[in-house]
Formats: C-alpha cells, structure tokens, sequence
C-alpha cells in the first residue's frame, strides 16, 4: 500500500491529538487558576510538561481505543474510515470549544469511530463500546461527584479549628501538587486515545500487526496533546474555573485531587477510555456543593449535561457525514 494515505491519517490524528490539548487544557488547570494557586501561564506550562511525562505511562487505553470499539477492513476504506472518524472528533472539539463547553475530546474520537464504521457498513464491537466507553461514561462522573464530596467533607472536618489564612496558603500550595497529578492523568489516558488510533491505521495499512504501541508513536502523541495544552483553551477554562461554582483552594484540591485519582484507576486497572472532562466537571461540582446547594450554578451544569449527551451521536454524524463527503469524492 501507498504510504501517503496511512500518512495522512497520522497527519489528522496529531491534529486530533493537538485539539484534545488546547480544548482539554482546561481540565488540567481551571481549578488552580481560579483559585490563584498558579499564574494562567505557569499553570499551562506545568499542564503541558506532565501531560507530556503521562503520555509515557502506559498503553492498555491505547489498545482498548485501537481494538476494541470498530473492525475497519484493511486497505484504503479502512484507512478512509478511520480519517472521517478523526474529522468527526475534531469537529465536534472545535464546535464546543468554541461555545465554551468542556465536552469530552475522548467521546468524540469513541463516537466519530461508530458514526464512521456505521456509514461505511463496518463492524462495531457494541460489546466493547457498552463495557468500555458507555458503563464509564456513566460510572466515572457519579464516582467522582460523590468522592469529591466525600472528601472535601473530610477535609472540613480536619481543618475545621485550623487558622484559615494558614490554611488557605497551605491548600494553594498543595494545588499545585493536585494540578500536577491532574496534568499526569490527563496525558495518560488522553495521548493513548491518539495512540490507539494511530496504531489502528497501521494494521489496518498492513505497516505491523497487533496493537502494541510502537515508541514513535507515543512520542508523536505525547508531542501533539502537550503542544495543544500549552497553547491553551481559555474559553472552557472560564466554563470550568468561574461559571460553574466559585471555589476555594480546599475545594479546587479536593476536586482535582478525586479526578486524578479516578483517571489513574480507569486507566491502569480497568483500560477503559474515561473523560477527564467529565472527571474533573463532576468533580468540581462535588466539591463546590459542600459549600451550599445554591454555590453551584446549575443551570450552567445542566448545559454541560447536554453537551456530553450530544457528543458520541453529534461527532458520529460529523465522522458520517465526512466518510460519505470524503467516498464521493475520492470514489
């Protein structure tokens, strides 16, 4: 096979990979911008270095994301299926990007994959969407709302006779700590989403077999999703950091802290492909209603709540539309 298709589906993927950074910066950082534990600039560039070490973690999300969601035949369609997916995500990224609403980049690529595989009359392994995608999807953000709040009333309880200005400045240094393992995880699970698909176009090309993750790869990812973090998206960082609940230190740490720890376990024990956005959102939400019911502006939430609802079919769409655009044109 010619190498110029399986180069142009590397191309769009990194491109991908770049939208992912920029529009999930903010699932990194918005918490300890806005609590001023770090300078926006400091905080992006902290973001983009652990993102980058992340990347370098581990594969088993890349292997889920290349192997377990759709079986594309091998050859051009394939390859062509795999583009419009990416196209689909990318899209979508850009659309709620640029509407400000932290909707999840993974999800995107998950949906664009179906909504490709489905137009071009492929297989889709439901089973591994539903285990995989779907049951996290809907698991992760009640574990992380409900742990946040669990932790953040821990929190009050042990720090409820502490000098609060002591406390404050305490709890703006361990963000960084938090901001940090936030950054980490994103990098581990977001770059493999890359990872996988790269590597999905590969053996599909006939350029290895199996869905181990050649060295190469994961540096072309990691480089991508930490260039996009750096370059920052501020739009979302406002949705996450200001307009959903006005938090404190303790809070954004609680919040950050939960997400984290939600991110490592997905990735490393159960392989599954979970939203830091929605990690990090639900979190912040479960945190900030320990201050009171009425912190959270939930009218804002609720819109958020429609955005991750309307991300696997809105970039499906996309990606279908894309294939039938793309078949026309080259077919």
């Amino acid at each position: 096979m010619e190498f110029l298709p399986i180069l142009a589906v590397i191309v769009i993927a990194l491109v991908f990979d770049y939208t992912n950074g920029f529009h999930d910066a903010a699932n990194a950082i918005a918490t300890s911008v806005s609590t001023r534990a770090l300078t926006p600039r400091a905080a992006l560039i902290m973001a983009a270095l652990f993102n980058l070490v992340g990347a370098f973690l581990g594969t088993k999300v890349a292997s889920t994301v290349g192997s377990g969601i759709i079986e594309a035949p091998e050859g051009d369609r394939g390859l062509l299926v795999v583009f419009a997916a990416l196209v689909g995500a990318i899209v979508w990224n850009l659309t709620t990007w640029y509407f400000g609403m932290p909707s999840s980049s993974s999800h995107a690529l998950i949906g664009g994959l179906v909504g490709a595989a489905i137009a071009a009359s492929e297989t889709v392994k439901w089973e591994g969407v539903l285990d995989k995608v779907i049951i996290p999807m809907i698991i992760s953000p009640i574990v992380g709302f409900m742990l946040a709040g669990l932790v953040m009333y821990g929190l009050l309880a042990a720090f409820r006779n502490a000098n609060q200005h002591k406390a404050m400045r305490g709890f703006r240094r361990a963000q960084i700590v938090s901001a940090a393992a936030m950054a980490l995880g994103h990098g581990l699970q977001d770059a493999q989403k890359t990872m996988g698909v790269i590597v999905l176009a590969l053996v599909i090309g006939g350029y290895q077999t199996g869905f181990d993750v050649p060295w190469w790869v994961i540096l072309l990812a990691a480089g991508a999703l930490s260039a996009g973090t750096y370059a920052g998206g501020w739009r979302i960082m406002r949705t996450l950091g200001r307009r959903i609940v006005d938090l404190d230190p303790p809070r954004g740490f609680a919040a950050e802290a939960t997400a984290a720890s939600v991110l490592y376990t997905t990735a490393f024990v159960f392989a599954a492909p979970i939203s830091t956005t929605q990690t990090i959102t639900s979190s912040i939400l479960g945190a900030g209603a320990t201050k009171r019911r009425s912190a959270v502006r939930w009218g804002v939430a609720g819109n958020i709540l429609i955005a991750w609802v309307l991300t696997i079919p809105m970039a499906g769409a996309a990606a279908a539309a894309s294939y039938f655009l793309l078949s026309a044109i080259l077919y």
